[in-house]
């Protein structure tokens, strides 16, 4: 007979796993292309679930990665020294006040294993990005839940949320996965009242796609006036390179500092960071993606009003589009049409809605005749 432990079986030690981990749900990633082509044997799909750039990435990021296979035996540079030079140019911010990590969604959760515990209290609002809620959960701190405005961030009753016990607040402009945004007067209003020991995360992971927006705003001019800020973007968005895992904080030079002593030495593999550092170098790539994004946006705005489909007004790449009950319903016919979008929720006020992310004029259409054609066999 064998000593191991059948798989079957329950592990002796998961007992032991801490409380805070045991409740965690886990982050529940889009349906891939390959699993959605067996499933249904189709031959187009188009992926519209995940936030990602339909143009791909920049010529200069994949050059970059050819030009550094050569390397693939060597540790990447632990310090991103080249990275780290090329956004401190970039940004206008100072080199010792930028930590890099494997996408920004590390560096959220670094600040929360910085700054909070148990008996802390971690302030965020309703329908965020899940990440704030997970990480918050992790270090068993306890989760501050301020209810939304109009599916977004109410500002001002996360302010009057924070107490004694309070040690972060993260927001996200625009948000995930909502898309909601708030503007320069309600943000310079809250970062006011927010006592200058609670760490703010404002999380900019779409800022590039809000920047034409009315009473926009750039999180980064608030940093020499408020100490106590964190703002956090990423490569993964606007500048296509979401496979390689990497986003970036910057922060007083004593908060990266710590986030340096916490992150794993070779947190930012090699290939991502010559990437992210070529693709700072194509703002014309950039600019192209934030007008594709803009058309597709608009090309679905129009076809949802049409089809008098009610959805959530969108800053970022994505849109939320209300089903109601025939949310799941939805979402399955979209998948056999080959058309994958993103379930919000099983239950709860986010259940009625898919998000759909904006795809090229392509693919943004084949989602608008799958949905036409799902509409009239509902109808009939």
């Amino acid at each position: 007979m064998s000593d191991h432990t059948s798989a079957n079986e329950p592990c002796p030690v998961a007992a032991q796993v801490k409380d805070s981990v045991k409740g965690i749900q886990p982050y529940q990633p889009g349906k891939p292309i390959d699993e959605l082509q067996r499933e249904h044997h189709l031959t187009r799909i188009s992926k519209l679930a995940s936030n990602e750039n339909p143009l791909g990435s920049s010529h200069k990021a994949t050059q970059a990665i050819q030009n550094a296979l050569k390397d693939l035996g060597r540790y990447p540079d632990g310090h991103g020294f080249y990275l780290k030079q090329a956004l401190s140019d970039h940004l206008n911010q100072p080199e010792e006040g930028i930590a890099i990590g494997n996408g920004s969604n590390e560096l959220l959760e670094l600040v929360a294993r910085l700054f909070a515990g148990p008996g802390d209290d971690v302030v965020y609002s309703e329908h965020a990005f899940a990440v704030y809620a997970i990480s918050t959960q992790a270090v068993g701190a306890n989760a501050v839940v301020v209810p939304a405005r109009n599916w977004g961030h109410d500002l001002s009753a996360m302010a009057n949320a924070i107490t004694e016990q309070t040690r972060l607040v993260y927001l996200a402009n625009p948000n995930n996965p909502t898309g909601t945004r708030f503007g320069k007067r309600e943000w310079e209003s809250f970062i006011a009242k927010v006592p200058s020991d609670v760490v703010v995360v404002l999380d900019e992971a779409y800022f590039e796609y809000a920047q034409s927006r009315d009473d926009a705003f750039n999180g980064l001019h608030y940093l020499n006036r408020y100490p106590n800020l964190i703002v956090t973007r990423t490569f993964s968005k606007a500048y296509g390179l979401a496979a390689l895992r990497v986003g970036y904080a910057v922060a007083h030079p004593d908060i990266v500092h710590y986030i340096n002593r916490l992150r794993e030495p070779f947190n930012v593999n090699h290939l991502a960071q010559v990437s992210a550092t070529a693709a700072l170098k194509d703002p014309v790539f950039v600019q192209k993606s934030i007008e594709t994004n803009h058309q597709g946006m608009q090309q679905l705005e129009s076809f949802l009003k049409e089809n008098q489909l009610s959805f959530i007004p969108s800053s970022a790449n994505f849109v939320c589009v209300d089903f109601g009950d025939q949310a799941q319903a939805m979402n399955e016919a979209l998948l056999k049409e080959g058309v994958i979008v993103r379930p919000l929720a099983a239950d709860g006020p986010l259940s009625p809605f898919l998000r759909v992310s904006i795809g090229t004029f392509s693919e943004n259409r084949h989602f608008m005749q799958a949905l036409t054609k799902i509409l009239r066999t509902h109808k009939s």
